[in-house]
């Protein structure tokens, strides 16, 4: 049968896979599943097993779901986070000689963040943040029979609140140790001024190595993220040496000598716009060595798409002879693997135009488990290992979930191209690195109109990953372009740090530039085109419309328009003359550089009809950005429809929203550019 248009509905017959886990032998792989329910408009996420030969088990059932599942050291048992008893969420085990889970916590309503099994499988180090007391289930019961208001929500800290988690205000994280036996928590780790730890278990099983934030105000001082060594009854001491700046994804090797890290010396540089290099110390502390100092990668390249979370975290681990360290970086739109040693030698495993989102590591072999999917491939659960007779190092695909959904829908594979660029700062000579879909059915030598899609981030990258929204609009007769412009990751520090704090320059003469390629494709009608973009890429869709006229129509989605007011009212502020220059209060002279770059001051130019796309309870882009364009096109007479979704929903809706609002939104896209550009 000839193969059909994807459509938008069938964001429900997609099966999403994550969170790839070896188990302690090496023989299977636990992950996540996750499908979106249309009968009850919501995501459930099961927890699964897949062996060697691709024999897939589903291990938890229900619509509370499961998360985080992690196998513990000598393998009886996994452990994983569900709210199946009730309102708050537990720490489950699963006998793994079979059997039912059971709830091993009983913890307070809040949040469990990250856990990790003790090497000897007796503890579980977890964060845990309680709610805040006026928020729980039983104290809006007790208000509800005493018809009592909803009561104000108070903080003397700038960190309140983080976008797709809320307002939790003064609540904190803390490190706590879970007895496995017993389920008995306690507490071992609290910093007020501290929200999230990186955190790893010494090999002998009586310590953890911690990364805290020895900065009193986040938000108003440099980073200055140190490395302590805390026992199991919350004894700690700095280990001496480190460098200030940002730590993460602290690993303590198998022998107990070394500790390696993700992280940068830059104390100015909260957005990383400098490459996150590969670190190793010695446990007992001393000048850490940049085990990247030959190459120009980043372990925090991530790379966008609308069928997989949105995650900026790095992903290492070592291997079992203490002198190796494996991790996942991205580059040039791709993702791969590479190993480096204690040497400073690092070697790419991997190659190819795909994304290998890296989970876990077989510490004795060095095989990873991950989910594996290129640009017409959605993801699936795949280890990656050494081939025999060849040596390459390539993916197994395990899972096949997806594949009769891809064997009925005809998906547009992309074609790659770059572009000559204007020169850098320094004057040296810059490209442009994009990929074009055609349309389904593309017929030549017809002429199409066509969507520019900006990324997010900014420092971040698209690529060679299945993008739902993209092949949507292929399949509606759109040509869709997309690129990298200065400021992504995956091309070098120099590519990323030309816009560090000078946003529409750099990154603005990149999309010209590709604005004229698009110009002179004989399949793209010139005189249709449209831009669009979402967060950074809403705030670049702004700026193009204040600086040209080439584009018919745009859509400006979650975006940033005021630098000055998103400064303040971000759930991540503006450090005062850090990754921007200037601050956002005072006189005209203090504000200078953050109103220069806002869009929002040239809209008195604007004539391009805009859809603009906004969720109210969005904390990283407030709505009020969103609200300030839609009034300024309003006032001026230009043609603007303004979307707003509910405050339930957040900056990332159209990844992790409501399945019935992600339709509504893809609706108003297709037609706005129907309205405009056909």
């Amino acid at each position: 049968m000839p193969k059909r248009p994807i459509r938008a509905d069938d964001l429900f017959r997609i099966t999403f896979v994550g969170d790839a886990q070896f188990s302690p032998d090496g023989q299977r792989v636990l992950f996540s599943r996750k499908r979106l329910s249309q009968e009850k408009n919501k995501a459930v996420t099961q927890l699964c097993v897949v062996d060697s030969q691709g024999h897939v088990v589903e291990l938890t059932q229900g619509e509370s779901g499961a998360a985080q599942g992690r196998w513990a050291p000598d393998g009886s048992s996994i452990a994983f986070i569900s709210k199946r008893e009730g309102v708050a969420a537990q720490i489950h085990l699963l006998p793994t000689s079979g059997g039912e889970a059971k709830a091993l916590t009983n913890l307070p309503e809040g949040s469990i963040g990250e856990m990790k099994w003790s090497p000897d499988s007796r503890w579980l180090a977890i964060t845990f943040r309680p709610a805040l007391p006026e928020t729980t289930s039983a104290a809006k019961k007790a208000r509800e029979a005493a018809h009592g208001s909803t009561p104000p929500l108070v903080t003397e800290s700038v960190w309140y609140r983080l976008d797709g988690d809320g307002y939790f205000m003064e609540q904190r994280y803390e490190v706590m140790l879970v007895d496995a036996a017993t389920g008995e928590a306690k507490t071992i780790l609290k910093n007020p001024a501290q929200d999230n730890y990186s955190f790893d278990w010494a090999p002998n099983s009586k310590e953890l190595a911690i990364v805290i934030n020895t900065q009193k105000r986040p938000f108003a001082e440099p980073p200055n993220d140190q490395i302590f060594r805390v026992d199991l009854d919350g004894q700690s001491y700095m280990i001496p040496g480190l460098p200030k700046g940002e730590k993460s994804s602290v690993r303590w090797s198998p022998d107990g000598k070394w500790i390696a890290y993700a992280g940068d010396v830059d104390e100015n540089d909260p957005w990383g716009t400098r490459n996150t290099r590969l670190w190793v110390v010695s446990a007992d502390g001393g000048t850490p060595k940049n085990l990247f100092e030959s190459v120009d990668y980043d372990l925090g390249a991530s790379t966008l798409s609308d069928t997989k979370d949105a995650s900026f975290g790095s992903s290492l681990d070592w291997l079992l002879d203490s002198r190796t360290i494996i991790a996942a970086f991205g580059w040039q739109g791709s993702a791969q693997i590479l190993r480096a040693t204690l040497d400073g030698e690092v070697e790419v495993l991997t190659e190819g135009n795909h994304t290998i989102s890296y989970g876990s590591v077989h510490a004795a072999t060095g095989r990873v488990a991950a989910c594996y999917g290129h640009a017409t491939m959605l993801g699936e659960v795949a280890t990656v290992e050494q081939e025999l007779g060849t040596g390459r190092w390539v993916p197994k695909v395990l899972t096949h979930f997806n594949g009769d959904f891809a064997d009925e829908v005809e998906f547009v594979e992309p074609e790659e191209f770059w572009i000559d660029g204007t020169p850098n700062k320094d004057g040296s000579p810059s490209r442009v690195h994009g990929w074009v879909m055609k349309p389904v059915g593309y017929l030549p030598p017809r002429r199409y109109p066509a969507v520019l899609q900006i990324h997010g981030g900014p420092h971040a990258q698209y690529g060679w990953t299945f993008f739902h929204e993209m092949q949507l609009l292929a399949a509606s007769g759109y040509v869709v372009v997309y690129t990298n412009p200065r400021g992504s990751k995956g091309y070098g520090e120099a590519h990323c740090r030309e816009i560090q704090g000078d946003w529409g320059h750099k990154d603005w003469e990149d999309i010209e530039s590709v604005t004229r390629w698009m110009q002179a494709q004989t399949y793209i009608h010139p005189g249709q085109m449209g831009v669009m973009g979402g967060s950074y890429g809403g705030y670049m869709t702004n700026w193009v419309v204040g600086h040209c006229n080439d584009y018919k129509a745009a859509i400006t989605d979650r975006c940033v328009s005021n630098m000055v007011s998103m400064a303040m009212n971000s759930d991540f502020p503006f450090n005062k003359d850090g990754y921007f220059k200037g601050v956002a209060w005072g006189d005209l002279e203090s504000i200078r550089e953050l109103w220069r770059q806002s869009p929002i001051a040239y809209f008195d130019k604007v004539t391009t009809p805009m859809l603009i796309i906004h969720s109210e309870g969005d904390l990283r882009c407030n709505v009020e950005q969103g609200e300030s364009v839609f009034c300024a096109l309003q006032q001026q007479g230009v043609e603007s429809r303004f979307v707003r979704y509910p405050s339930t929903t957040s900056h990332g809706m159209s990844r992790s929203g409501p399945p019935d609002l992600r339709l509504h939104r893809l609706g108003e896209i297709l037609a706005w550019w129907d309205r405009f550009l056909k």
